[in-house]
């Protein structure tokens, strides 16, 4: 139960980690009109989940894995090959930003030497691996909170880009538990292996969709 309880608060909305301020890609898919409705936001997050969720969640349980065994040696390797699965350079930027704040975050509200290693701005799902191992979680767990992390947040924008209803909208993190539960059983299966072979399924149009969002002069969310 304990452990239970860890990563609920890991993947809970409220940690001051910074995510509130992101959309995930959804503020420029509206904006772009390729998100219109329900339907459309549910495509979207599948979409984002099947591809950078799978990414962030298979890096996430490799960073567990290797917090679990405190061997570092091959973390520069591991940010390198995450940074190749973002072609956009807004997209690592963020991923930095992210990271940064959510190893501030846990830094403060649960102490350990692990934190120091990760350096000034680590990517975000490296820290959410270090942060799950520390609270006594797996790599299954690491990669099931950030997955939920990165699902809901994007959800919960919605409320502020669309007009859709709450209901609707939790409706669809409903449908995606399973799909969740599922991605988070692959990320783990592959955590163990050479960096070079965890998953990196593309998303291109997110990439694009990231660079012409940093440019807009008005924008609700930084990415």
């Amino acid at each position: 139960m304990e452990r239970q309880a860890a990563l609920l608060l890991l993947a809970d909305g409220r940690l001051p980690a910074g995510g509130y301020a992101h959309s995930g890609g959804l503020e420029p898919a509206i904006t772009a009109k390729r998100v219109t409705d329900v339907a459309g936001l549910e495509n979207f997050l599948i979409g984002r989940a099947e591809t950078a969720g799978l990414i962030a969640a298979a890096f996430a349980a490799a960073a567990c894995i290797r917090a679990v065994r405190d061997d570092f040696s091959d973390l520069a390797v591991l940010e390198a090959e995450l940074d190749a699965r973002a072609p956009s350079p807004e997209l690592r930027k963020v991923s930095r930003d992210l990271g940064r704040q959510l190893r501030r975050a846990m830094s403060s509200i649960h102490p350990h030497p692990f934190f120091a290693a990760l350096g000034d701005a680590p990517h975000q799902p490296i820290v959410m691996g270090v942060a799950a191992a520390v609270m006594g979680l797996g790599p299954r767990d690491a990669a099931l909170a950030i997955l939920h992390e990165n699902n809901s947040g994007a959800a919960a924008a919605a409320a502020k880009l669309m007009r859709v209803d709450p209901f609707d909208v939790h409706a669809i993190l409903a449908r995606m538990t399973k799909r969740l539960d599922a991605l988070s059983v692959r990320a783990a299966a592959a955590a163990d292996g050479p960096p070079a072979d965890l998953p990196s399924p593309g998303a291109p149009l997110s990439d694009i969709a990231a660079e012409h969002h940093r440019r807009r002069d008005v924008r609700l969310f930084a990415s």
